[in-house]
């Protein structure tokens, strides 16, 4: 569940050209290669405030073309453990995505539209009125100005990362939708400043006693630094997701086990642990 980056404008680095002792006339500067990598290793793979991984650690790695146009495709996959935890199958995630993104007013607006995958292979079966294929589809929009970036996400799939809706569990969760608002401010000497808030809504989700409802807000607060070879960013997150949640369960939407899924058949039995709750998060990003 990659969080795109939203770059601020679309453009093209170039290298300085080289002159002899004498004068000449300066050769075309190269334009910087449209394709890019990268490789990253993060404490706590989270997606919108919640742990991807049951609180351990992922590796990541992508790779994104980006055309001078304007136009980029791009994919992403990351380790995971909670559709393995849910469905009894599936550790990997893999997003693929494509857009448009430039920018306007002098560089200092920007805007991003897509539509991005999020994948689980070899994940298990569904379990009928529990869940349902965790594999989810959205459209999103972006607007920027300078350091600050509001983004709207839009779930088309007939289901929203497995979430089944209604009081009988047969509802479709299309529809569901985030809308988050992030700072990125360029502190100085390869410091950034970041700040995040989002709310996920989940569609015809029916709260009951037994669980509380899926949708809330979270929020994060970081920095990053740029160390040369790398990036590292550290931050804490969390978010107002409500109930409880012990080992052996809880009314927590959140409250995912990892223990006794059986694909097809039953969830989790045991191994519980509220996957929302506050964290502090460190990470390590390689782009090249």
């Amino acid at each position: 569940m990659r969080k795109l980056v939203l770059s601020a404008a679309v453009a093209a680095a170039f290298v300085s050209s080289a002159y002899a002792q004498t004068p000449a006339p300066a050769a075309p500067a190269a334009p910087a290669s449209p394709l890019s990598f990268n490789v990253g290793v993060t404490s706590d793979y989270l997606f919108r405030g919640i742990s991807q991984t049951h609180g351990r650690p992922a590796i990541q790695a992508g790779i994104d073309y980006l055309h001078s146009s304007g136009f980029y495709i791009g994919a992403w996959a990351s380790s995971i453990t909670w559709v393995k935890d849910a469905y009894g199958k599936g550790s990997v995630e893999i997003d693929v995505y494509g857009g448009y993104k430039n920018s306007f007013g002098g560089g200092d607006w920007n805007y991003d539209v897509g539509y991005i995958t999020y994948n689980y292979p070899g994940k298990g079966s569904e379990v009928p009125t529990l869940n349902a294929n965790p594999n989810t589809q959205e459209l999103y929009a972006a607007l920027g100005y300078k350091f600050l970036t509001a983004k709207y996400s839009y779930a088309t799939s007939s289901h929203f990362i497995g979430w089944v809706g209604g009081a009988t569990g047969t509802e479709k969760t299309r529809g569901s939708d985030y809308l988050e608002l992030n700072a990125n401010y360029d502190a100085g000497g390869g410091w950034t400043l970041i700040g995040h808030i989002g709310h996920q809504k989940v569609k015809r989700f029916f709260a009951t006693a037994a669980i509380n409802d899926a949708s809330y807000t979270d929020w994060k607060l970081g920095v990053s630094k740029d160390v040369g070879f790398g990036t590292i960013t550290a931050a804490y997150s969390d978010t107002d997701s409500k109930g409880t949640c012990t080992s052996g369960g809880g009314t927590n939407a959140y409250c995912w086990g990892n223990i006794g899924a059986m694909s097809g058949v039953s969830l989790p039995t045991a191994g519980f642990k509220d996957v929302s709750k506050g964290k502090f998060v460190l990470s390590f990003l390689k782009t090249f």
